[in-house]
């Protein structure tokens, strides 16, 4: 059985494990201003599970209409089955999971649903992949609400031309404005096992309990590290991952320009850099989208 893993921008990526086919997330119809991925929602044509990280609309987005359209099942929180629920998903098709669960997805393959976090959106930064953060911790959620973040961004460029066009189109999307608790899946087969994360933020002892061999991790902002913004680089936050799974391959998500003027692409470069020192002989693929590539 093969392992084949095609990235279809931001967080969202088609495996395809023998016969199975996956979507993790499912955001393809994004601004006009982002580079198209090569497929939008309703051209999906196969789709056996949709597992969901979590309820954003850059996550979320087109869920409904795969769903649908192919009868997939979508492994999401619960906040992620209402939010399919009232875009008419039958119930039927909704796994609604908080972490702890086992399902079978197909003979020898089966997913494990672990919670996650979510990245530290209410810090607002546009900083390299190396470059080093502190402060920030200790905030009550009321004061994280009072700090500048990616919320206040959107809002602040809301009456020009491209806020209305990327305001119209958040509220065009299925999602939510909670992000419902983000999860992470390990999806276990004969060949091995992959790890999926669609934001950058995890508890550490979790994964450390886990074991992958290849993980797939969201690339972008400051990140979350046990409840805390990282104090460190989001290049370290990356590695520091990868090693507590035991990855052997990395692939990364959400670090494209997924929302212009909004959102800006990550160099990679750094990111590859700090795998190399903390993870030597871990190899990061860097797919275009759609290119497929052999993960195990």
């Amino acid at each position: 059985m093969t392992a084949t893993l095609e990235w279809l921008g931001t967080a969202t990526f088609r495996l395809t494990l023998g016969d199975l086919v996956l979507f993790l997330d499912t955001y393809m119809d994004r601004v006009p201003s982002a580079p198209p991925v090569g497929l939008g929602a309703a051209e999906v044509q196969r789709a056996d599970y949709i597992l969901m990280g979590h309820s954003h609309f850059d996550h979320l987005g087109g869920a409904d209409v795969i769903a649908k359209n192919t009868g997939a099942k979508i492994i999401g929180s619960n906040e992620t089955c209402r939010v399919m629920r009232e875009r008419g998903v039958p119930d039927g098709q909704l796994v609604a999971s908080q972490g702890g669960e086992r399902h079978g997805l197909a003979p020898g393959i089966t997913v494990r649903v672990f919670p996650g976090l979510h990245t530290c959106t209410w810090i607002l930064t546009d900083v390299a992949a190396d470059c080093l953060e502190a402060g920030h911790t200790g905030l009550t959620q009321v004061e994280r609400a009072q700090q500048p973040g990616l919320g206040q961004r959107i809002w602040a460029i809301g009456p020009t031309a491209d806020g209305k066009v990327i305001l119209d189109h958040i509220r065009g999307c299925a999602g939510s404005l909670n992000d419902g608790g983000p999860l992470a899946f390990l999806i276990e087969t004969p060949q091995g096992s992959i790890f999926f994360q669609d934001t950058s933020g995890c508890w550490t002892g979790v994964l450390e309990e886990i074991g992958a061999d290849a993980a797939i991790l969201a690339a972008a902002g400051r990140a979350n590290v046990d409840g805390e913004p990282i104090q460190g680089s989001l290049a370290q936050f990356i590695a520091m991952e990868a090693k507590l799974l035991g990855a052997r391959t990395v692939v990364l998500g959400h670090h494209d320009d997924w929302m212009p003027p909004v959102t800006s692409a990550y160099e990679t470069g750094p990111i590859k850099a700090e795998l190399a020192r903390e993870t030597p002989g871990a190899r990061l693929l860097e797919p275009g989208y759609p290119e497929p590539v052999e993960l195990l």
